[in-house]
């Protein structure tokens, strides 16, 4: 299976980067592909993490990966899937037989959420076909996660464990509570990529300092 996250950001932050970071660990760095970074971007613009972990990006929107990927799956009409929070249907275990490619647009993880997917769906209207993950927003690297339990995993969404705007304490009197969805792994505590607890908590501290 496939994964295409369609980059609408000018560059990458720490928390994208971490998060790139952790879907490559996750799905392989041969099933992810990031697409429409700007036009300008060199090699010397990725993160040295994620050219570490051997990234595949192209300044290329997704119905030109395959002049970029020859190697790839051609794309066909409504066999790629959007996950867009406002599609009327969920997707279930049944869709990876329906779909070559899974597509994430925007940065999932906004908060408030901008509805930067439907500009997807505008884009390559004979492309997408688009299929929701629940009612609440997801990190990126979360969205996948859910996607490949789904198609991959067969498991159904209802029987994924989630837990809804976690609180992280990092001491008596400082905690951060997250405005996202997350999968709980089998010690009922939230997935996170690797080095996001600390970023979290660094970001935590820089807020702090500007209210002082």
């Amino acid at each position: 299976m496939k994964y295409i996250i369609e980059h609408m950001e000018a560059g990458f932050s720490e928390w994208v980067t971490l998060e790139y970071a952790q879907i490559i660990r996750d799905i392989g760095h041969e099933n992810l592909i990031l697409t429409s970074l700007p036009k300008n971007t060199a090699e010397s613009d990725i993160p040295a993490l994620l050219k570490k972990l051997g990234l595949q990006w192209t300044t290329e929107p997704i119905d030109k990966i395959n002049v970029v990927f020859p190697e790839l799956k051609p794309l066909a009409e409504r066999r790629v899937c959007l996950l867009d929070p406002r599609a009327p249907t969920g997707l279930t275990p049944t869709d990876a037989d329906a779909y070559d490619y899974f597509v994430f647009g925007g940065i999932l993880g906004d908060h408030p959420p901008r509805d930067r997917t439907s500009e997807l769906m505008v884009k390559y209207p004979n492309l997408l076909i688009n299929k929701r993950l629940g009612d609440k927003q997801m990190t990126t690297d979360t969205a996948i996660r859910t996607t490949q339990l789904i198609v991959e995993k067969q498991l159904p969404f209802e029987n994924i464990k989630f837990i809804d705007y976690p609180e992280f304490k990092f001491s008596k009197h400082e905690a951060t509570e997250m405005p996202f969805r997350y999968i709980l792994d089998d010690n009922a505590r939230p997935i996170l990529p690797e080095g996001m607890l600390e970023l979290i908590k660094k970001d935590s501290e820089k807020s702090l300092d500007d209210l002082l």
